[in-house]
């Protein structure tokens, strides 16, 4: 399943999992995700993109202009056991 979302500056997402593999690629703006067990926040600009693997626990936090996503739900395991991110070019 793929989709576009949005959210406004400063908006906040709490630590989470999800059972699916996830790849977000910032369009607009910036969003910078924090996962548990890599000690760094994966800051992504437009153009950069995340490869989220199931069940890593992670929280979000949008950048001063918002941001504008394209984000794709996998099964698990497409994406491997390790998160790839930040420069990572889509």
């Amino acid at each position: 399943m793929a989709s576009a979302w949005s959210n406004l500056p400063g908006e906040r997402f709490e630590q989470h999992i999800h059972e699916y593999d996830k790849v977000v690629v910032v369009v607009e703006g910036s969003i910078t995700f924090g996962l548990s067990g890599y000690g760094v926040g994966f800051v992504l600009g437009p153009g950069e993109r995340l490869d989220l693997p199931a069940k890593i626990p992670h929280d979000a936090v949008v950048g001063a202009k918002g941001v504008t996503c394209l984000k794709a739900h996998l099964p698990a395991g497409t994406c491997g056991t390790k998160a790839r991110g930040r420069g990572y070019r889509w």
